[in-house]
This record gives structure tokens, C-alpha cells and sequence, in this order.
């Protein structure tokens, strides 16, 4: 299976210097390379995240949203100074008339273009008749501060979106009275002019992003500073305004903002600005989400700038069409990066950092023009798969060019732009999977956090359907994320943090942090969900080793069981009693449903099946059986040996089904076996790994359906009968359950025959009292027996919605001392007469040779 997670890009993010393997870095320019040559990059002026703290580009994978970021958001207005030619225009109506628009980016507004509505919804010119006098009396308070506006003896009537009229009116302390309803699309071409430059701007129409959950239902649009505003604008052909430099800074083009910082004291000259010239109702703080820089923990800003980019609406179709085609576990993974990808805008693939893979561009020092193609990127392909990329940076243009272009070396500048990193990861396809022989394309598996349908797995989506017209992952795993014991984050400062060494190797205190060894930490993961977050604790780890100790002690009882066992021994399936035939039946039902499971990356319900059938099945009830046949019967006896076959199928499939989880374990158990397993293909497997899995045999699934019924009435009753017995333990009747007889009674008629014929049964594992493991036991035709009167302890049952009644005993005849069950045959042998026939019949046969020699 050829699978991974993301390739060396991550090797070591503080290392300006970072470089990667030059035949990686070869592949990226080569993936790079056939998009350019598909029409898929471009360069272009658009706005992007960008990182004022860090000077570059941001892609959304990189951004974060930190809980707790306030924005100085503000309600401001601007002056409508003309209408489009219609009857009935507001302007005749009302001279006075503003457009109120909110914005969290004060900073931006210098940059406004236009004002957004949405066509569908309505809008109202609201006249401002009386204001709250608590509210303009107190000014401003922490979190609001009035505008001077409010307080102008001729406030501008104002259009607003008329579901918000109310919402408004709380908010700004003022009566807002509705004189003129009107339908968006009737605004569109109104203009007003620029509250700072005195321009006129239109009002445009925008997308289903206008909503009245927040602001005023008109959006303040800027297209060098939003992606929906750019959208907006190319609309509409609007300017791309963006008066701010990469250390976010207003430049001159910002006028009497320039030199200030955007989002320190630029935002405050704005809001300053906006109040003394009559156009702001309202600041307030706001808390909302905001993108941070991942790296640099500081906040971003939207922001037009020369890029590079991929257009994703070339292949969009392609992609999503990809994603159907591919596995994803959990299920709803396929949901989630559908949406992401349907929606996704233009991919900004160049950076401004001095390390990374270069973007193999050279521009023309008079035109600009890019210089980009086949021939220059496969010449600059060659040099990095032989130098690495810092060649790029030593190497002179000359040098970087192919032969035909060196003579015109002196007319070009190599780009500075470095591949965005998530182009670094996206393509490890490439370099991964396509260059070595060993592995095939696509992969089988990606496997990374839920964060990374937005990241890796994305990015890798992208590139690969753009080169190659597939996705490069046939299936892809996405696991959540690692809590304490009581669900919160891990955090140093916290002091809550789980070393996986620590779990392996023991701590300090080795009392406090023992050495659980690296199977028990496998064992946990396995135990969990992965598709959601999981939390490991000191107090889980103690109950996942005590599961462990448990496994590994059913695995000890089938080893040292079989000590004496051979192949030769194994006795014919036709011949097993049907206690081995059905514990058979259970094993292969147990392997093809955990096969499945490990076939869906479950492994919670592997750990869960495994669980209840070792610890619970087989200890609980055929271990415990098993134990009369296997330490009473003699060495060479059919009943013995018949029931070691059961146990060495067990042995041999359950070490196998728990190796990918518990390899340590398994392989000590393989190891110590006492006999050779020999493969299909007539090899002697030395290592567990070398066994390949078990092969179903359909042969022990063929069971009858009414025979499975059968042996689950037979475990329900076997559980009924145990807290009788118990009952009878507590009354002082009996102490081992050896020391009882059990009477059963059902009015069933098939269920009362079925028991009966194991009563009667010729082969001794089957009989009903060895399934018991009580002394005796008799079914009886009714309870209106004198007798049955007689008998001490009683309950009663629903076995599968039949009743039964349960009566216990004391056992009859005398306890054999070999093997401590009561019998009638006690004493009937004058050379044993401390022994039950059984017993007799065992020690009577002479001893094999070697058996007798260690005798």
C-alpha cells in the first residue's frame, strides 16, 4: 500500500534557510510547469490575505481564528448626490439623504469604491424624529461612542434595510420613522460621494452576501480589500484601490493617512476623520472572528497585490468530479471539501519569502512582462534537480536561462516570489509517487487532521486534477485531535500534555507514570473514534493496560495449552463435538467481520469485537468449559485433542488479527509457540507478519441458523443458571458450582427436547452439565413433581421470550478426587475407588513412552 502523510516540506519551519530534496523541489517546478502550460496560472492584481507581520501572502490554510478578537466596527454615512433618471426618484423626495453602511475595517474605507445592496430585499428611507437624550447625554462609554452626527440639528434622512429598522433603533438610542419603502434593484446607479476624497461612487448591486444578520443591509465596498468586493467590482468595472504597503502601512495614496499603520492609528484617524465631517452614527467594539497569521499569531488584512495564481475555475468541474470518485472515511469528509472546493476562489500560489521553491519567472526590466515558458521552466527544472533551489538565488540570470535566451540575459531580473507552501505539499504526488518505481499513482491513502480538507488534501486535489485529470489519492482518512481526560486542549501552561515516551518509557515517577510499553498506546488508538477529537488520560491508559493484561492472558492460557501440540493432532472438523464446531463458527464470524473492519479503517470496532470475543466470549465460556476436557481427559484422548484444535485455530487467527495493532504482543506470542506454522505456500513462517492473514473457511461459517439459535438460548441459560447457582453459594447449599445439580424445566417443547438430547449426548463435551460445569444436570417434564418440591434453590426466566425454570441441588453420589465432579460411579472400582469411571478409564491407559519418561 503505498500511503503517506505530508512529505518533508514540514521538516522544520523555523529554518529560514529551509531547503528541501532537489528531486522534490524538481517535481514541484515540474508540476508548476504543466499548469502554467494547461492556461491555468496567471498573474494578476487581485486582493489577498496578507500578513503585515510576516510581509507575504497568505493562503486560507495558513490563516487562524483565535477566539476573542475585537474589531472597532462603526455605522457611517455617505451623501447621495444624484439618482439615475426615473419617475419618483428619492433625491426630489428627499434632499437630505445619506446611505448608512457598517464596516468592522474602518482602515478600508479610503479605499471605497461603491456601495453594495441586495436586490431582493427592501429598503426604507427612515427620517431620525427623536433621540434617546440618556443615550447622547453619556457620549460614549467603553464599548460605544455616538457620532457627532446625532447631535447636528439637521440629520440626513437614511436608507437602511427595512428588517432592520428596529434592530437600529436600539442600537444607534434614536426613533427611526419609515417615510419611503423601496426594492434594492430600484438603488442601483444612485451615487454619493467618497466621505473622504469627494469622489462620487455608484451603488451597485451585489451577491446573496448583503444580509440583514448584521450592519444596515448596504455594504461598504472596497475591491483591493475583499474577495466579494472584488468580485463586486469587476462587475462593474470599479477601481482597485488599496492605499496600503506590505508592512501595512497607508502610503501616499491614502493622503492624509498615509504613514499610519492600518490597523493601529490609521483605523483611529478614519473613525476620527469620519466623526468630525458629519458621517459617523456609531462606533462600537465588536468581537468576531478575524484571520491571524498562523506563524506570527498576529492579525491579517485583505489587500491587492501582484500574484500569481491558479485558476481553479479552469478545472473546478474536474475536481469536484474527482472527489466523488475517491473514498473518504469518515464519510461526511467527502461533504466537507466538496463545499470548500465548489466555492473556492482563485488560488494564490506565490509568496514574499526569502526561502522556499522560487516561482521560475523572469521579468523584462522595461515592460515587466513575465518570461515564462516550456523551455525556460524545463531548463530551470534541470538545474534545481542537480543544485536544489538555492540555485535559484546564487546563480545569475544568464546562468538560470536556457541557451536561446542568453544572449538577451542583460534585459531580464529573476522573480523573487517563492511557491506557497501548500503548493510545496500539494505536489509531494509527484515527486512521491510518480518518481519511484516502488509506488503506484494514485496513492491508496492520505491520511491527516480534519483541518486539512481546506490544506493538504485540498492543495493536493488541485494539483493533481490540473496535470493529470485525477485525484492523487484513491481513499483519504481524516482523524480529529487529542484531548486530556477531561476533553481540554493539550497545553503546556496547562500542564496536561500526554508524551507518547513518557506512555512507553515511564516517567519520573515510574509509581505515578509507569511504563506502559508502546502495544498499550497502540491499543488506545484503536480504542477511540479517530473521526472526532479523543482524549487520552493517566486514568484511560490504566484501564487500556489492564484490557491488555487480559488479552495477553487468554493468549498465555491457548500457549500453554497447546504445549503438547502437532498438526498431526488436529482432529477432522465432521468429527468435533458441537460445542468446537460452533466456538469454530464464532472465530471465522469474528475474522471476516474484523477483516472488514480493517478494510474501513474502523478500528474502534476491531478493538471493540476483540474485546468482547477474547476476554468475554471465549474466557467467560469456552476457556472455562474447556478446562474439564483439557486437565481430566487424557493426553492422547479424543476430547482432548478435539478441543486443542479449537484452541490452536483461536491461537493462530487471533495473534494474526491483532498484529497491525499489538505487533509487540503478537510477535512474543509468535515466537513461543510451540509448533511451526507452515504457510499456503509450504514455508514455515518464523515471523507473525510472515503468516499473511488468516483465509476465511467458509466450511465453519456453514452452520444451520437454527443451530446458532441454539448455542445463544444455550449461553443465556448457561448466565441463568450461574445466579442460581450463586443463590445457592450464598445459602451455604454448595461452594464450587461442581458441587450442584441443575434441574431445567421449560414449557417450550423444542427447547425442553434440545436440552434433553445434550443431556444425553454420546460425545462428553456436548453434555448439558459440562456446559454447566455442575456435576449433573436433568431436564424435567414438570413442576407439578413431589420432588421437584423438594429441591432448595429456584428462579425463574425468560430465555428468548420463552420461560424457564431453574432449580439447583446438591449434587448425588460422591466427588471423584481426580476430578471433583459427583458421581454415582464413586467407589465402583475397588483398585480407584476415589475415582469416577471417567477418571478411571484415563489413568488405566498405560502412558505413552515420552509422556511417562517425564513422568
Amino acid at each position: 500500500m503505498s500511503s503517506f502523510k505530508r512529505y518533508g516540506v514540514w521538516a522544520d519551519w523555523s529554518n529560514p534557510y529551509l531547503t528541501l530534496d532537489p528531486e522534490y523541489e524538481a517535481a514541484q517546478i515540474e508540476v508548476f510547469g504543466e499548469m502554467v502550460l494547461k492556461g491555468y496560472i496567471y498573474r494578476g492584481r487581485k486582493p489577498v490575505h496578507w500578513s503585515p507581520s510576516s510581509q507575504t501572502a497568505l493562503a486560507e490554510a495558513e490563516l487562524e481564528y483565535p477566539e476573542g478578537h475585537v474589531s472597532r466596527s462603526i455605522y457611517a454615512v455617505f451623501r447621495v448626490v444624484s439618482a439615475p433618471l426615473v419617475p419618483n426618484d428619492l433625491l426630489h423626495e428627499f434632499p437630505n439623504l445619506c446611505i448608512a453602511v457598517w464596516t468592522t475595517t474602518p482602515w478600508t474605507i479610503p479605499a471605497n469604491a461603491a456601495v453594495a445592496i441586495n436586490p431582493k430585499l427592501e429598503y426604507a428611507v427612515v427620517e431620525v424624529e427623536s433621540l434617546d437624550e440618556c443615550a447622547s447625554s453619556s457620549g460614549e462609554n467603553r464599548k460605544k461612542k455616538f457620532g457627532n452626527i446625532l447631535k447636528d440639528e439637521k440629520i440626513p434622512c437614511l436608507i437602511v434595510a427595512s428588517e432592520l429598522v428596529s434592530r437600529l433603533e436600539a442600537k444607534w438610542g434614536v426613533k427611526l420613522v419609515i417615510k419611503r419603502r423601496v426594492l434594492g434593484s430600484d438603488l442601483e446607479n444612485y451615487r454619493y460621494i467618497h466621505p473622504v476624497d469627494n469622489r462620487e461612487c455608484p451603488v451597485v448591486v451585489g451577491g446573496d452576501y448583503i444580509t440583514t444578520e448584521t450592519g444596515t443591509g448596504l455594504v461598504h465596498t472596497a475591491p483591493g480589500h475583499g474577495q466579494e468586493d472584488y468580485v463586486t467590482g469587476q462587475k462593474y468595472g470599479l477601481p482597485i484601490l488599496s492605499p496600503v504597503d506590505e508592512h501595512g502601512i497607508f502610503t501616499e495614496e491614502a493622503g492624509q493617512f498615509s504613514g499610519l499603520d492600518v490597523l493601529g492609528e490609521g483605523n483611529t484617524a478614519v473613525v476620527k476623520y469620519l466623526d468630525e465631517n458629519l458621517s459617523l452614527i456609531l462606533e462600537e467594539s465588536y468581537e468576531h472572528k478575524y484571520p491571524y497569521d498562523w506563524r506570527t499569531k498576529k492579525p491579517t488584512i485583505f489587500r491587492a497585490t501582484e500574484q500569481w495564481f491558479a485558476s481553479v475555475e479552469g478545472f473546478r468541474d474536474a475536481a469536484m468530479g474527482a472527489i466523488g470518485h475517491v473514498k473518504w472515511v469518515p464519510a461526511q469528509g467527502e461533504n466537507r471539501i466538496s463545499a470548500m472546493t465548489s466555492n473556492r476562489s482563485d488560488w494564490c500560489i506565490s509568496r514574499q519569502r526569502t526561502w522556499g521553491v522560487p516561482i521560475p519567472v523572469f521579468y523584462h526590466l522595461q515592460s515587466r512582462e513575465p518570461l515564462m515558458n516550456k523551455e525556460t521552466i524545463n531548463h530551470v527544472k534541470s538545474i534545481i534537480a542537480q543544485k536544489g533551489s538555492d540555485a535559484w538565488w546564487y546563480m545569475t540570470v544568464e546562468d538560470l536561462l536556457p541557451t536561446k535566451y542568453r544572449d538577451r540575459a542583460a534585459e531580464y531580473e529573476k522573480g523573487t516570489d517563492t511557491m506557497d507552501v501548500w503548493f510545496d505539499s500539494g505536489s509531494s504526488w509527484a515527486s512521491v509517487l510518480r518518481k519511484r518505481d516502488c509506488l503506484s499513482f494514485p496513492a491508496d491513502l492520505y491520511l491527516e487532521g480534519t483541518d486539512q480538507h481546506r490544506g493538504w488534501f485540498q492543495s493536493s486535489l488541485l494539483t493533481s486534477v490540473a496535470t493529470t485529470g485525477k485525484a492523487p489519492y484513491s481513499s483519504v482518512i481524516t482523524h480529529g485531535f487529542v484531548l486530556d481526560e477531561k476533553g481540554l486542549k493539550m497545553s503546556k501552561s496547562l500542564g496536561n500534555v500526554v508524551d507518547p515516551r513518557s506512555v512507553i518509557e515511564g516517567g519520573k515517577n515510574q509509581k505515578e507514570s509507569p511504563a506502559y510499553g508502546a502495544d498499550v498506546l497502540r491499543l488506545w488508538v484503536s480504542s477511540v473514534d479517530y473521526t472526532g477529537d479523543v482524549m487520552i488520560g493517566s486514568q484511560i491508559l490504566r484501564q487500556m493496560s489492564e484490557i491488555y493484561r487480559k488479552l495477553r492472558g487468554s493468549l498465555r492460557y491457548l500457549l500453554a495449552n497447546l504445549h503438547d501440540w502437532k498438526a498431526d493432532y488436529t482432529v477432522s472438523y465432521h468429527q468435533l463435538p458441537r460445542i468446537d464446531k460452533h466456538a469454530l463458527y464464532q472465530l471465522e464470524n469474528v475474522v471476516k467481520t474484523i477483516q472488514g473492519n480493517y478494510e474501513n479503517y474502523q478500528f474502534f470496532k476491531i478493538f471493540q469485537i476483540l474485546q468482547r470475543f477474547v476476554i468475554v466470549d471465549l474466557s467467560n465460556f469456552y476457556f472455562d468449559v474447556a478446562k474439564d476436557r483439557l486437565y481430566v481427559g487424557g493426553s492422547t484422548s479424543y476430547t482432548r485433542r478435539s478441543c486443542q484444535t479449537v484452541l490452536a485455530a483461536h491461537l493462530l487467527s487471533i495473534v494474526r488479527l491483532i498484529a497491525p495493532i499489538l505487533p509487540h504482543l503478537s510477535e512474543d506470542v509468535w515466537q513461543n509457540l510451540p509448533f511451526q506454522y507452515t504457510t499456503e505456500y509450504g514455508s514455515v513462517a518464523k515471523y507473525v507478519f510472515e503468516a499473511k492473514w488468516p483465509a476465511l473457511n467458509e466450511k465453519w461459517l456453514d452452520i444451520p441458523v437454527e443451530e446458532i439459535e441454539f448455542w445463544g438460548k444455550i449461553l443465556e441459560l448457561r448466565t441463568e443458571v450461574n445466579r442460581v447457582l450463586e443463590v445457592a453459594r450464598t445459602g451455604k447449599l454448595i461452594g464450587a458450582s461442581l458441587d450442584a445439580k441443575v434441574y431445567i424445566y421449560s414449557s417450550d417443547a423444542s427447547l425442553a427436547s434440545q436440552l434433553s438430547e445434550l443431556c444425553e449426548a454420546t460425545t462428553d463435551a456436548d453434555t448439558l452439565h459440562r456446559l454447566f460445569i455442575t456435576s449433573q444436570a436433568e431436564i424435567i417434564p414438570s413442576l407439578d413433581d413431589e420432588n421437584v418440591k423438594n429441591i432448595p434453590y429456584s428462579g425463574e426466566c425468560l430465555i428468548q421470550g420463552t420461560k424457564v425454570w431453574i432449580g439447583v441441588s446438591r449434587a448425588t453420589g460422591s466427588k471423584c478426587e481426580r476430578c471433583w465432579n459427583y458421581s454415582e460411579q464413586v467407589g465402583s472400582v475397588s483398585d480407584h475407588p476415589t475415582l469416577c469411571g471417567r477418571c478411571y478409564s484415563v489413568i488405566a491407559v498405560p502412558m505413552p513412552p515420552e509422556v511417562a519418561a517425564v513422568s
